[in-house]
């Protein structure tokens, strides 16, 4: 296999871009460095992409060694032949290459080896050919007491075995089986007594078509049976799938061939089926897997990359009942400032004490923001918080603050690294407050599946799905830039090119004095030139010596930008102070292609250049839309149908988006209430932290739950997303069984 051009064949790229990648990632490039700094060479792939092709070259690599092994041990056997040869060299997946080895794989004792010991390979070969009538007769022949064979049905009966067994092995055929499966399969799901939990009462007595079932209905089944709430089945039209195989391999109509139909139901039922039900359930997993994987991903970006409420002194508050309400108040450098707890909840409900206090810190601190976790009791804090604000005229606001694995932080010895002294709910609270502050900062010191962005997240490959989650974090710092001198090791250890160790070794020689050139990096202890390759440009230097330093810049390209700023007559100080404005026209006038090419530079690179030269120290997620500050609060008894509200996506599932609109439980909109356009995932409409629109559909405050919709009508019109399912009851009746059989072959043949 030429792997260069198969991975240029599937995603669309020139030849020589791939054939780049490829080399990029084996010299130890990584991503965000080939995304970010090698764009004329990848043609200007980001990381996605990038990583999509690092794990189809992976697969494709491991998929070329294992056909080498397969055909070295068919080599050994003296099996090999030009047409086990091309099926190899044709093979594009690994069970296609695994099918091909299955007739020659050293297998354990079968019912078939056991036949062949008792050499009756011979009788099964002439049985195949069905040109033989007298079958009994033929088998009279290997009747061999001395190796177990003492009548003739016993040598049919092995015979059939051996059959049964080629059958199974046949590349081909199970080939256009699999394929039959992926496409007429259904799975079944059954409730396993009348008990069960109700969690699962849609999956109770429950039947799609396997090629239709989304991926969340795919994991709830899975997870269903193996809580053992649920029995799970593929089920196909048997005499359908019998036929197909009765075709290549039932040659004629006499005794020979019902023998070959024997083996053909007895391979089917005990080999071949359960073989390809468990192959694909794997399959319909593993999509499942990969679909919620990337919803997870795609979650996990867009809340990394949320807006950063930046000059903010900001008091969390994280709620609780019995042990109080846990206060920290941390300045604009997320510095603590203050910490405490008050009681305003049941069943102390010491609600003037608390207002006094933290009354009095928010006008000692000038604090501007309160953050409230949305955990236990958060109601309560919300209700006590927007009546405080109101009674005492506070010129501050309120945001809900998502607490998934802040408990997770809190007592890690990450935590504990950084504040030594504070209980572990305190910490928690200083986590809810810079969360608010600089959520990407904070959310990467959590384990990524503890974020709880995503769905089934727990029944998902857990190396797949840390090896992808890993990668988005990394994306997504290496995206934003970040700060040298002031980055925690945590924040580090994600930058391109570097790891715990040398984070840790950043940080030690800061101590000592502050980076003021991105030079200075490679004094750093094992932090040698390929590593500073990688990580300096997404390291910044605020106020440092070359105003670069603090952009995206790479320091390989710097002596361009001298030459880009002497050719239209601009010194550093202009970038620093904002006056080349006219720079993108006056490039313009005097063309792209000519400026880059004086600058040695690519038109991409010289792009980039470009765009970082005119707002140095830029943060991406400054254009996108800030959280919303309520200072007034809703509760579900004051929704009404048709109501119209202003709402933050908080997360998106394959089933719709989850939206918070001020009241304690999120509501949902459904995937066919986002948009009046057929869509196949809420991700094509909306992303996490999207500022929406939203009517209230439906209200159920007895079970807490809320229905919304974004479409212009206001869900006036139900629209269905589900398949049609119509069910196929038959049940395929084959006839009877070997027994029966053999004693119509004697009625019919004579014998024994």
């Amino acid at each position: 296999m030429d792997i260069i051009k198969t991975l240029a064949d599937e995603f669309k790229i020139n030849e020589a871009y791939a054939s780049n990648i490829v080399k990029l990632l084996d010299d130890g490039n990584t991503v965000p460095f080939i995304a970010r700094y090698r764009k004329e060479m990848t043609g200007s792939c980001d990381d996605q992409v990038l990583r999509e092709m690092n794990d189809r070259l992976v697969y494709l690599r491991n998929l070329e060694a294992r056909k080498t092994e397969v055909a070295a041990s068919i080599e050994e056997q003296g099996k090999m032949t030009d047409e086990i040869k091309s099926s190899l060299e044709k093979a594009v997946k690994m069970a296609e290459v695994e099918d091909i080895y299955a007739p020659y794989k050293p297998k354990k004792k079968t019912k078939a080896s056991i036949a062949i010991e008792k050499g009756l390979s011979p009788l099964a070969d002439v049985i195949m050919k069905c040109d033989k009538t007298d079958v009994l007769s033929m088998a009279e022949t290997f009747i061999n007491e001395e190796k177990g064979v003492s009548s003739a049905e016993e040598a049919l009966m092995g015979a059939r075995d051996i059959i049964s067994e080629r059958i199974s092995d046949d590349a081909e055929l199970r080939k256009a089986l699999r394929a039959y499966f992926a496409e007429k399969a259904f799975v079944r799901s059954k409730a396993k007594s009348d008990d069960f939990d109700k969690t699962y009462e849609m999956y109770a007595d429950y039947k799609e078509q396997a090629k239709l079932m989304p991926s969340h209905r795919i994991l709830a089944v899975n997870r269903g049976e193996n809580e053992k709430q649920l029995t799970v089945k593929v089920e196909v039209d048997e005499n359908e799938v019998l036929s197909l195989i009765e075709d290549k391999y039932l040659l004629a109509n006499n005794g020979s061939a019902r023998i070959v139909q024997l083996a053909i139901e007895n391979s089917y039922k005990t080999l071949l089926f359960p073989s390809l039900e468990r192959e694909l359930r794997r399959d319909l997993t593993d999509r499942a897997s990969e679909q919620a994987i990337k919803t997870f991903e795609l979650n996990l970006k867009q809340l990394l990359l949320q807006p950063p409420l930046h000059d903010r002194v900001i008091m969390a508050l994280d709620p609780g009942y019995r042990n109080g309400c846990k206060v920290a108040v941390i300045n604009e450098r997320g510095d603590v400032l203050a910490k405490g707890v008050v009681y305003p909840t049941p069943p102390l409900s010491k609600v003037e004490d608390s207002e006094k206090r933290l009354v009095a810190a928010i006008r000692s601190f000038k604090v501007n923001v309160i953050a409230i976790g949305n955990g236990t009791a958060s109601k309560e804090t919300e209700i006590f918080t927007a009546n405080m604000i109101k009674k005492y005229d506070l010129k501050v606001e309120y945001a809900m603050v998502n607490e998934a694995g802040a408990s997770v932080y809190s007592a890690s010895k990450l935590a504990a690294e950084e504040f030594p002294d504070y209980d572990v709910s305190i910490r928690s609270a200083v986590s809810i407050a810079r969360r608010l502050q600089d959520p990407l900062a904070e959310l990467i010191k959590i384990d990524v599946k503890s974020i709880g962005v995503g769905e089934y997240q727990h029944d998902m490959p857990e190396k797949r799905l840390t090896e992808v989650l890993e990668g988005v974090v990394e994306d997504c710092v290496n995206s934003v830039g970040v700060d040298l001198n002031t980055a925690s090791k945590s924040l580090l250890s994600y930058v391109a090119g570097l790891n715990k160790s040398i984070a840790e070794n950043v940080v030690a020689y800061r101590q000592e004095k502050p980076f003021t050139s991105r030079k200075e990096l490679l004094k750093v202890a094992k932090l040698g030139p390929k590593a500073y390759e990688q990580c300096a440009g997404f390291l910044r230097i605020r106020n440092g010596k070359d105003v670069l330093d603090n952009t995206g810049v790479h320091p390989e390209s710097y002596p361009a930008v001298a030459a880009l700023l002497r050719k239209f007559n601009y010194t550093d100080l202009d970038v620093k102070n904002g006056k080349i404005g006219d720079l993108p026209t006056k490039i313009k006038q005097e063309g792209m292609d000519k400026v880059a090419n004086e600058c040695g530079i690519g038109v991409y690179t010289l792009n980039d250049i470009i765009t970082e030269l005119l707002k140095p120290g830029r943060d991406i997620r400054d254009s996108l839309p800030k959280p919303i500050l309520r200072k007034d609060l809703l509760s579900i008894e004051d929704l009404e149908i048709g109501m119209e509200l202003i709402g933050t996506v908080r997360n998106i599932v394959d089933f719709g988006a989850f939206v918070d609109i001020g009241v304690h439980q999120d509501g949902l909109v459904h995937i066919s209430q986002l948009t009046d356009r057929f869509i196949k995932s809420a991700s094509e409409v909306v992303k996490v932290g999207d500022i929406v629109n939203v009517t209230v559909i439906g209200v159920d405050k007895v079970k807490n739950k809320i229905s919304l919709s974004m479409r212009k009508d206001g869900g006036k019109t139900q629209k269905s997303t589900r398949p049609n399912d119509k069910r196929d009851e038959r049940k395929p009746e084959r006839e009877d069984t070997y027994e029966d059989a053999m004693a119509k072959l004697k009625k019919k043949f004579g014998g024994k």
